[in-house]
Formats: structure tokens, sequence, C-alpha cells
């Protein structure tokens, strides 16, 4: 088995855990409620489309990913 691919699947499992413990605590309760993020309610019929919030993750994942290759 190859080292960096069990690292690889370590640090995963911190980030998803961090991430947890973060929605848990309230702390990202404001994702999913950004400006741009569409909502319909009505009697029947519930829609979201989060638009906004998918791009900001995104934008985050792309920072991270091109500093992951930038050093490794």
């Amino acid at each position: 088995m190859d080292r960096s691919l069990g690292l690889l699947v370590v640090v995963g499992g911190v980030v998803v855990i961090v991430v947890g413990l973060l929605i848990y605590s309230g702390a990202l309760s404001w994702f999913g409620r950004l400006p741009g993020d569409i909502r319909y309610e009505s009697a029947s019929v519930r829609v979201y489309v989060p638009i906004v919030s998918m791009l900001l993750v995104s934008l985050v994942l792309t920072v991270l990913i091109s500093l992951l290759r930038r050093f490794f």
C-alpha cells in the first residue's frame, strides 16, 4: 500500500470531522442563506437552489487544490 494514499484518507477524515463539528455547533448556520440562493416555498412545494453557496464551495475547493498542487 502507498503511504501517501493512507495519509490522504486520514486527512480527508479529519476534514470531514471538523466540518461536521462546525455544522453541529451552528458555526455554519449562514451557509445556504446567502443572497443569491433561491428559495421557493408554498403549501405543497419546497424548492431550494443554493447557487451562491455552491459557488463559494467551488471557489474554496479550487484555492485549496491549487495550493496543494503547488506544495506537492
